[in-house]
C-alpha cells in the first residue's frame, strides 16, 4: 500500500477531534473564548447526533444540562429549540431530585447544533479522520489526518466517543463501525497506547427502532408532556414553550413471561453470554437479555415507545437494548403488547470501543501522560450525552485557557454535578461506563436543577462565555431573590389574620405573631397563599424568583447544614499536595495507600481522602508530612 504523503495544514489555537456532544461543547467554548478553533469529525452528518436514546435530561443528567447552560454551553439552548416533549420528573419529591427531561427531535437537534457551530466566527468545522498526534518532548502540538494533513495547535481535545476502534455486534455478526453504522477511527487509540496511555474496552448498546405506523397505541399507556412551561436554558422565555397539545406523546408498555421465555431460550446466541463481547457494559442501562438473567424473579420490565422526531415514523423502544440476532429481536418485539405487528426498521446492536482510563487525567481533563492534550466524553469512560457534554465544556474551557496562556479552571464537588463526575473519574476511575446519579452527590441539596445559574453564572461570565446582557439579567434575578427574602423577614403576621386559613389546611394555629418567612416555612403554606396576608412586592416577581424564595425558606435548615459541610471541605481542598511528591519517602503509609496515591497523584488532601484504598491514617500521615515540608495553604 502506498504511504500517504503528509502536508502542512493551517495552524490553530485549539483543535477538537470528534463532534459529538462532548466535541461540540468543547469547540464552541474554546472558540467563544477567542481562540481560532478547528473541529474535526469523521462525518459532518453525525454532528451532535443521538445514536442511542433521542432525549436529553432526566435524574442528575437534567441538572448537568442546566449547569452547562449556566456556564455558557449550548446543549440547553439547543434542546429547547428542538424538543417534541418536555416533562419535569420527581415532582412529588423534594427539589434536590427534581429533574427536567425532554424528548428530542434527533434530526432537528443535530441540524440546529451543526448550524450553531457553522455560524461561530472563530470555529472551523471540517470532515476528516485523525490518525495520530503531533507530540514533541511530551507536549501535544497538533494532529495528523488519514489524508496526510498536519494541523498544529497550542492544545488538543480528544472526544472520540464510540468510534474509537468501534465494533458493532448483532448476534453472530460483527464488523468494525462507529455508532449508527458510521466509519470508525481505527488508528488513533492504537497510537495513544504507544504514547503510554492505559486503555480499557467498554461496551454500550441500543434497542431496535420500529415503524410508528405499525404500533397499536390503544394497547399501551400514553405518557404526555407537561402542560406548564419549562426549559433547560435560563435564557429561554416561557413564550417559547411548545403547548402541550403540540407535543408528541410517548407510550408505555411492558415485556411479559413469553418475552422472557424467548430470550432465555436463545441466550446461547446472545453475544454478551456467549463470550463474543469483550467490553464491559453499563450497569445502570443493561440490555434486555442481561435484565432477564439478573432479575430472574421479575415477570415484566417497562418499555417506553419514544418518537425520534416530528418528520419520521421511526420510534425508539427504550428499555429493549439488545445485541441478540436480528431474527430473535423480531420475535421479542412481536411478543410485546402493542408491538404484535411492529415492523422493525433497524435492529438493536452492541458496540465496543476504546476508553482512556480516567485516572490518567487531571481535574482539568488534561492528560498526565501528554501535556496540552485533553480528553472528554465516552473517551473517559462515561455514558450519556449529558455527561459527555459536561466534560466537553470543561475540556474546551481549559484547552482554550491553555491556548491563551491563562490558568486552568476546575469545578469542585460542591460546585456542580459536573464537578462530582470529573472528581469521581480522575480520583476513583471507572471499570464500567460511568453514569451520573443523584446519589453520587453528597451535596445534592445545594446542587439543584433550579439554582444552577446562581451557582455557576458568575464563573461563566468570568470565563467570557456569558455575555454582559445575560449577566445583567442574572444580577437582577439574584437581587430580586435577596430583596424578597429580606422583605419576608420584616413583615409580621398576626394569629387572627391566618386562623381560618390554617384551620382549612389542617395546620396548627399560631399562638403568637410570626415573620412572614417563618410562616412560609410551614409545609401547608405556599408563597402564592402567603400573599393573601401580606402586601405584594413592589414589582411582579418572575416565577423562577418565587421558586428560589420558597425553596430557600422552606429548606433553610438543611441548606445551612450542607453549606457548613462545604466550608469544612474547603479547608481540606486548600491543603495542596506538591507535584511529583515522593510517596516512597513518607514513612508509615500503608502499602495499598502508597500505591493508590502514586497511581492517582491527587492534587489536594481532600482528593486524596476520596481515593479507594487510602485510609484515614494515611491522610493524617500525609497531612503532617506536607505541613512539616512547609507547603503553604492555597487561599
Amino acid at each position: 500500500m502506498t504511504e500517504v504523503k503528509q502536508y502542512a495544514g493551517k495552524d490553530y489555537d485549539v483543535i477538537v477531534v470528534g463532534a459529538g456532544h462532548a466535541g461540540s461543547e468543547a469547540a464552541l467554548a474554546a472558540a467563544r473564548m477567542g481562540n481560532k478553533t478547528l473541529l474535526m469529525t469523521i462525518n459532518l452528518d453525525m454532528v451532535a447526533f443521538m445514536p442511542c436514546n433521542p432525549s436529553v435530561g432526566g435524574p442528575a443528567k437534567g441538572i448537568v444540562v442546566r449547569e452547562i447552560d449556566a456556564l455558557g454551553g449550548e446543549m440547553g439552548k439547543n434542546i429547547d429549540k428542538t424538543y417534541v416533549q418536555m416533562r419535569m420528573l420527581n415532582t412529588g419529591k423534594g427539589p434536590a431530585v427534581r429533574a427536567l427531561r425532554a424528548q428530542a427531535d434527533k434530526h432537528a437537534y443535530h441540524a440546529q447544533m451543526k448550524k450553531t457551530i457553522e455560524d461561530e466566527p472563530n470555529l472551523t468545522l471540517r470532515q476528516g479522520i485523525v490518525d495520530d498526534l503531533i507530540i514533541e518532548d511530551g507536549v501535544c502540538k497538533g494532529v495528523i489526518t488519514n489524508t496526510g494533513a498536519r494541523y498544529h495547535a497550542k492544545s488538543v481535545v480528544l472526544t472520540l466517543g464510540t468510534a474509537a476502534r468501534g465494533k458493532i455486534i448483532i448476534g453472530e455478526l460483527m464488523y468494525s463501525s462507529g455508532p449508527n453504522n458510521s466509519q470508525p477511527a481505527m488508528k488513533l487509540t492504537k497510537n495513544l497506547k504507544d504514547y503510554g496511555f492505559d486503555l480499557e474496552r467498554f461496551k454500550t448498546g441500543t434497542p431496535p427502532r420500529v415503524d410508528g405506523g405499525t404500533i397499536h397505541y390503544d394497547e399501551t399507556e400514553e405518557q404526555p408532556g407537561d402542560k406548564e412551561p419549562n426549559h433547560f436554558s435560563f435564557t429561554t422565555p416561557d413564550s417559547a414553550y411548545i403547548d402541550a397539545k403540540n407535543q408528541l406523546s410517548c407510550w408505555l408498555t411492558y415485556t411479559n413471561e413469553y418475552t422472557h421465555k424467548i430470550i432465555r431460550k436463545n441466550l446461547d446466541r446472545a453475544p454478551m453470554f456467549s463470550g463474543v463481547i469483550e467490553g464491559v457494559g453499563p450497569r445502570y442501562c443493561p440490555s434486555i437479555e442481561d435484565k432477564i438473567v439478573r432479575f430472574a424473579d421479575k415477570d415484566h420490565h417497562q418499555l417506553f415507545l419514544e418518537p425520534e422526531g416530528r418528520h419520521t415514523d421511526e420510534w425508539y423502544v427504550q428499555g429493549l437494548s439488545t445485541s441478540m440476532p436480528e431474527e430473535i429481536q423480531q420475535k421479542i418485539l412481536h411478543s410485546i403488547k402493542g408491538l404484535e405487528d411492529a415492523e422493525m426498521m433497524r435492529p438493536g446492536y452492541a458496540i465496543e470501543y476504546d476508553v482512556v482510563s480516567p485516572y490518567q487525567l487531571k481535574p482539568t481533563l488534561e492528560t498526565k501522560v501528554v501535556k496540552n492534550l485533553y480528553t472528554a466524553g465516552q473517551t473517559n469512560g462515561t455514558s450519556g450525552y449529558e455527561e459527555a457534554a459536561g466534560q466537553g465544556l470543561i475540556a474546551g474551557i481549559n484547552a482554550g485557557l491553555r491556548a491563551l496562556d491563562k490558568g486552568q479552571f476546575t469545578l469542585k464537588r460542591s460546585d456542580a454535578y459536573i464537578g462530582v463526575m470529573i472528581d469521581d473519574l480522575v480520583t476513583k476511575g471507572t471499570k464500567e461506563p460511568y453514569r451520573l446519579l443523584t446519589s453520587r452527590a453528597e451535596y445534592r441539596l445545594i446542587l439543584r436543577h433550579d439554582n444552577a445559574d446562581l451557582r455557576l453564572t458568575e464563573m461563566g461570565h468570568d470565563l467570557g462565555l456569558i455575555d454582559q446582557d445575560r449577566y445583567q439579567s442574572f444580577l437582577e434575578k439574584k437581587a430580586d431573590i435577596e430583596n424578597e427574602l429580606h422583605r419576608l423577614d420584616t413583615i409580621r403576621i398576626k394569629p387572627k389574620e391566618v386562623r381560618d386559613f390554617l384551620i382549612s389546611k389542617g395546620g396548627h394555629e399560631l399562638k403568637d405573631g410570626v415573620w412572614a418567612s417563618e410562616f412560609l416555612r410551614r409545609p401547608e403554606v405556599s408563597y402564592k397563599e402567603l400573599l393573601q396576608f401580606i402586601p405584594a412586592p413592589d414589582k411582579k416577581l418572575d416565577r423562577r424568583v418565587v421558586e428560589q424564595v420558597e425553596i430557600e425558606i422552606k429548606y433553610a435548615g438543611y441548606i445551612k447544614k450542607a453549606k457548613e459541610r462545604v466550608e469544612r471541605l474547603k479547608k481540606m481542598e486548600a491543603k495542596k499536595i506538591p507535584d511529583h511528591i515522593d510517596y516512597a519517602a513518607i514513612n508509615g503509609l500503608a502499602t495499598e495507600g502508597r500505591q493508590k496515591l502514586e497511581k492517582i497523584q491527587p492534587q489536594t488532601i481532600a482528593q486524596a481522602s476520596r481515593i479507594s484504598g487510602v485510609n484515614p491514617a494515611d491522610i493524617a500521615i500525609l497531612s503532617v508530612y506536607i505541613e512539616r515540608g512547609r507547603i503553604a495553604k492555597v487561599k
